[in-house]
């Protein structure tokens, strides 16, 4: 759902049409990101507009990116030793 709000604006059954999900499910799916300050939710008749939040997910962005180092490395390592049992 956030990866479809990254790109445009949609209402709730939007999010649910291509999951395999009822709306109920797909609502509630909306709430607890709404909760959780994700979305933001605009309510227009009986139309739920969800719109992304995005600065909500950059304390998490940041502390990834700490661990994208290290697992960079990591693998390099990883990549480096497999490259040597498989050249032997």
């Amino acid at each position: 759902m956030l990866d479809r709000l990254a790109a445009q604006d949609l209402t709730i059954g939007a999010l649910a049409e291509p999951l395999p999900m009822s709306f109920a499910a797909a609502s509630k799916h909306v709430l607890v990101l709404e909760r959780a300050n994700l979305i933001d939710r605009t309510v227009d008749g009986r139309q739920h507009r969800c719109r992304l939040h995005a600065a909500a997910l950059e304390p998490a962005d940041a502390w990834l990116r700490c661990y994208e180092r290290y697992w960079t490395s990591r693998l390099d390592a990883l990549e480096d030793l497999i490259g040597r049992s498989h050249d032997r």
